[in-house]
């Protein structure tokens, strides 16, 4: 059932760790922390380093350029090919399709505010999507079609599942765990949704270590069900830290002084501070931040941040 690969396979098994953000605006200093780690990561063991542009959904205009450059300003060093999901619509199709033709996806006609009201199956996470469409009648489907064309919009794509526990290894977090659900694959206004973009460009790109905020750890096992379908190696994960306002909510950019630009012009030590906020003391640089990073050492406790006064 796997589609063939865009990228020369001697490519992919070399292995290599990658950071992904999404160009909405520009980098938090959370982010920041996290694309620094992935970089320390690879880094530290032997793998090469790689950005990848998910630039599927909001985009503002100029934020995939500031983005790299404030890593790249901090010594991150990027190595080719640089992916940019907008143009690998194709590949993203073709993996659908792929699955499609194996009997493992269906279309939902479900609007969100009905999933969210329904209740879950037994043992599943809440918001697990309950099979209302899964085993529909070919006139139902049709209407159903009817009545989304009627509003410009299309079904959504969901993967078939048997709703199967699946565990995958963290390296800091230890074995993360998971019931599979019937999740999306394309969403009803025709984008491609994140767990099989995600999925299918780390396969294709050979990315064997996956470095990424915690909050995203719920969605390793989806990842690692989906790379099984479609013949890739499950990568290693490394959830670290978020980085939290003096709220308790996860840091953004309407906390205050946030971005690496913000924070440069006010004389705060960013290295430093990362030092510190990982469990090492403060850094200098990136010169000393390899040397001395070992991710067995890495404080696994989130991080609070209280942005610094004009």
């Amino acid at each position: 059932m796997p589609v063939p690969r865009s990228t020369p396979p001697e490519a992919a098994s070399r292995g290599a760790g990658r950071y992904a953000p999404s160009p909405s605006g520009d980098l938090h200093l959370g982010n920041i922390r996290t694309g620094v780690l992935a970089h320390l990561c690879a880094r530290s063991t032997g793998r090469p380093f790689r950005w990848r542009v998910e630039d599927l959904d909001r985009v503002q205009e100029g934020a995939a350029e500031r983005q790299r450059a404030d890593l790249e300003s901090l010594g991150v060093r990027i190595d080719p090919p640089v992916l940019v999901q907008s143009a690998r619509t194709d590949r993203f199709a073709a993996h659908i399709s792929a699955l499609a033709a194996a009997g493992l996806t269906y279309e939902c006609y479900c609007p969100r505010r009905e999933i969210q009201a329904a209740p879950s199956a037994p043992h599943t996470p809440p918001g697990a999507y309950p099979g209302t469409c899964r085993d529909l009648d070919p006139s139902t489907r049709e209407a159903a079609r009817a009545r989304l064309r009627e509003n410009g919009r299309e079904p959504a794509i969901r993967l078939r599942t048997e709703h199967e526990e699946v565990e995958v290894a963290d390296d800091l977090l230890g074995p993360v765990r998971g019931v599979v659900d019937d999740f999306v694959l394309r969403r009803g206004d025709g984008v491609v949704a994140y767990n099989l973009a995600v999925v299918v460009d780390d396969g294709e790109s050979g990315i064997d270590q996956v470095v990424r905020a915690d909050d995203l750890a719920s969605s390793a096992p989806r990842q690692a069900h989906l790379a099984g379908l479609l013949g890739f190696a499950v990568p290693r994960y490394v959830h670290v830290p978020l980085v939290l306002s003096p709220t308790g909510a996860r840091l953004a950019k309407r906390d205050g002084a946030v971005t690496l630009r913000e924070l440069t012009a006010l004389g705060f030590d960013v290295w430093a501070w990362l030092g510190e906020s990982c469990g090492f003391g403060p850094w200098d640089g990136m010169e000393r931040a390899l040397a001395e990073f070992d991710l067995a050492r890495l404080d696994r406790r989130p991080v609070t941040f209280t942005p610094p006064e004009a």
